[in-house]
């Protein structure tokens, strides 16, 4: 399986991958440019993303915004099956979380700090682990 992990700030990029090393294949970006060029480059490839870790607030182009392109793209392109995604931020406002999930089509959000046991506990939900 492959995971990427969109975060700007290079610490979170770090322990997000220490987390879901030992189940995916870890690729990342600083921001959602970078995610929609990635999640392109996958598929061109023939080797598309099961998940992505999208955070919120990011810099040249914000999660939502990112996530949106890419569902657009995933549609314009009949691509199955979608990818997972995770939204995570700094934030806990109601308002982002119903954009996310209206927008971006997310399919869990997760609120920092992030620790393993909330990480995996998403990644159960979504089928990645097994109880």
């Amino acid at each position: 399986m492959r995971a990427l992990i969109v975060e700007d700030e290079f610490l979170g990029r770090k322990v997000l991958t220490s987390f879901i090393k030992s189940l995916f294949e870890v690729d990342a970006a600083v921001d959602g440019k970078e995610a929609v060029t990635a999640f392109c480059q996958a598929h061109e490839e023939g080797r598309p993303y099961d998940l992505i870790l999208m955070d919120i607030m990011l810099p040249e182009l914000d999660g939502v915004a990112a996530m949106t392109q890419i569902r657009a793209l995933e549609q314009e392109k009949k691509l199955q099956p979608r990818v997972k995604v995770l939204m995570t931020t700094a934030l806990d406002d109601a308002r982002t979380v119903i954009r996310s999930f209206h927008d971006g089509e997310a399919a869990g959000y997760l609120v920092k700090p992030l620790t393993k046991d909330k990480l995996f506990a998403e990644l159960r939900k979504l089928g990645f682990v097994t109880p």
